[in-house]
């Protein structure tokens, strides 16, 4: 199975190698961004922080290492958001399993797009009269499939490992497409009440090879005046994220759970709490509060950015985020409530953006 895992990777890096070898190369900050929204209202809710302590399907997405906690034989994971008042929708599906007791694999699938856009470029006919049954309706969006596979180290006892290949695929209507792929690798280690957890996206770098529909956009171009898109191919550069997480025990019914990430990430200055040229360094925390891991009450604070407002003052704010969970006879529903913007009162025109997570889980033997 090992073998198998590591010859498929190798035979797909080496196919999309030679698909770009001819494109022009790039490395764009916030390449393949859509891969870092993140999946799950449990995680969301927490601000992100799922690197140490993932431990359902969800794992394959956060950290593969995760998988070997797995609560059941079969787990099953569903996520519905919708961001910037509904415009843009992210989806996520996923399913993971136990092979034996040291190795476990998952399947996922992520979907975050916008649809319906018009394009209104035939509208005005060769008479000048408009012809509003000429509009025609596209969608962007960009897709993920990961499959991940996970296996308990034999040389430390309570160490984890997994890695996720990832394949990538970027849609622009009839104009544009991208195919890409990458690998991601994990690892957690538990020591008592504990959790540390290390996650390297991006490892090798991921590539992703633009093509572009030239004769879709000759039109538009010619009336603006541009070039026409080359072929392109980017690399997203790796993000490395550290995370600790420690159990805490109350009574016999009341539990809680304190975790934090730190990003590492290598694409240049980010607008974040510790930002440079070559390294940028982005914190963030959440708490889980359980009932008879039943009934379960989340918190995090992530994304911390410093803004210029309209009166031309600078303000520094960071996201909060709330949940909220239900688990009964292994089915688990998660609600999350992100603020993905905050109006400040010295601010003319702000206004509050909130995205709201919904997330089904089903774990069953």
């Amino acid at each position: 199975m090992n073998k198998f895992f590591l010859r498929c990777l190798l035979a797909a890096m080496l196919l999309l190698i030679w698909s770009v070898a001819d494109a022009q190369v790039s490395t764009p900050k916030y390449s393949n961004e859509f891969l870092n929204l993140g999946v799950g209202a449990r995680a969301l809710g927490m601000g992100n922080v799922q690197s140490a302590i993932a431990e359902d399907a969800t794992a394959g997405y956060w950290n593969p290492a995760g998988l070997l906690r797995l609560p059941n034989k079969y787990n099953v994971s569903l996520m519905h958001s919708e961001l910037f008042a509904g415009i843009a929708k992210n989806d996520y599906g996923s399913f993971a399993m136990p092979l034996d007791s040291s190795s476990a694999l998952a399947v996922s699938v992520i979907r975050v797009g916008v649809d319906d856009i018009a394009d209104t470029r035939r509208l005005q006919n060769e008479y000048g009269y408009i012809q509003y049954d000429s509009i025609r309706f596209f969608s962007v969006a960009d897709y993920a499939l990961l499959l991940s596979y996970a296996r308990k180290s034999s040389l430390i006892q309570g160490l984890q490992l997994g890695a996720s290949a990832k394949i990538i695929y970027r849609n622009v209507g009839d104009f544009a497409d991208a195919y890409g792929f990458g690998i991601d690798a994990g690892a957690q280690l538990q020591r008592g009440s504990w959790q540390f957890g290390l996650m390297a996206k991006d490892i090798t770098t991921t590539f992703t090879a633009w093509t572009h529909n030239v004769e879709e956009l000759e039109e538009a171009y010619m009336q603006t005046g541009n070039d026409l898109p080359e072929n392109t191919a980017e690399l997203t550069l790796p993000r490395i994220i550290l995370g600790v997480g420690k159990s805490f025990r109350f009574t016999d019914d009341l539990s809680a759970v304190l975790a934090t990430d730190i990003d590492f990430t290598f694409d240049g200055k980010r607008n974040v709490l510790l930002k440079s040229d070559p390294m940028s360094v982005d914190p963030h925390i959440g708490l889980e509060l359980a009932y008879a891991n039943s009934v379960f009450v989340r918190a995090g604070l992530n994304n911390y950015q410093e803004t210029m407002n309209f009166v031309g003052g600078t303000t520094k704010r960071i996201q909060p985020n709330f949940g909220v969970g239900i688990k009964t006879s292994g089915l688990n529903l998660d609600l999350a409530l992100s603020r993905i913007n905050n109006s400040e009162s010295n601010s003319v025109g702000s206004s509050n953006t909130s995205s709201v997570i919904v997330s089904l889980g089903y774990a069953f033997d």
